[in-house]
């Protein structure tokens, strides 16, 4: 059963991951091309990084500026990526080092106005689901304020079945819908990756829009491929406003 996406933003989704390192960027440009493929205008977003490089114009990290040049609507960088931290580490250990707090108002209204200039807003999150961003709030409870569909990146490999059942439980409880998930083949050969797939397959209601085989150089073409399916298709048709 395909759980219905009901969103307070029409045409945003917010990409979350089974733990960090799992392929979200490369997911979110790909996804984001595929929307582009269809005549859709499309922005991205990186509402929380760490692990920023220091340039003249300030700190910046490599995949909110992947999402920044993926975009069909040009935006200052401060907006794709409003809150930015030196350190890669724990956003909220980051914060507090930083002698600042992450500000869930001032991430909306980022939000708002990159939702306003296009078709679809491609929300990325940090690490996994329950990343923390301060001694209360984590990501869940960020893109839970967003209230957008969330879209799953399960990183196929050794344990991953209780990492990716979980998050699912975690955003059900958080009363968001899962408008879909992606199965990411992050190495060559990976024992029993078939029987993984089906094992969550038959336990997450939210279809499988997409399987991205292994490639040992990511490239936009081969995750835009990877929506090419029907499933995706669906269910992409059912973020985007018309």
């Amino acid at each position: 059963m395909t759980v219905k996406i009901v969103a307070r933003h029409p045409g945003g989704v917010f990409v979350t991951g089974t733990d960090t390192g799992v392929g979200k960027t490369w997911v979110s440009l790909g996804l984001m091309a595929a929307l582009q493929a269809q005549s859709l205008s499309v922005v991205g977003m990186k509402p929380v990084s760490a692990g920023c490089g220091r340039t003249p114009g300030g700190l910046r990290n490599e995949d909110a500026l992947l999402l920044q040049r993926q975009a069909s609507v040009a935006h200052p960088y401060e907006r794709i990526n409003p809150v930015a931290f030196e350190p890669p580490i724990a956003p909220h250990i980051a914060a507090i080092e930083a002698g600042v707090r992450i500000d869930f108002a001032r991430v909306e209204r980022a939000y708002r106005t990159l939702a306003a200039s296009a078709d679809v807003c491609v929300v990325e999150g940090a690490g996994g689901w329950l990343v923390p961003l301060s001694a209360r709030k984590s990501f869940a409870d960020l893109a839970e304020r967003l209230a957008l569909p969330v879209f799953l990146v399960v990183a196929i490999r050794l344990g991953c079945l209780n990492h990716a059942l979980l998050t699912v439980e975690s955003i059900e409880r958080h009363g968001l819908p899962l408008a879909g998930w992606v199965a990411n083949l992050l190495a060559p050969e990976i024992p029993r990756a078939r029987e993984n797939i089906e094992a969550l397959s038959a336990r997450i209601r939210a279809p499988r829009m997409a399987t991205v085989g292994y490639t040992p150089k990511p490239t936009l073409a081969h995750f835009e491929r990877a929506f090419s399916g029907e499933a995706a298709r669906r269910q992409l048709a059912a973020i985007t406003p018309r």
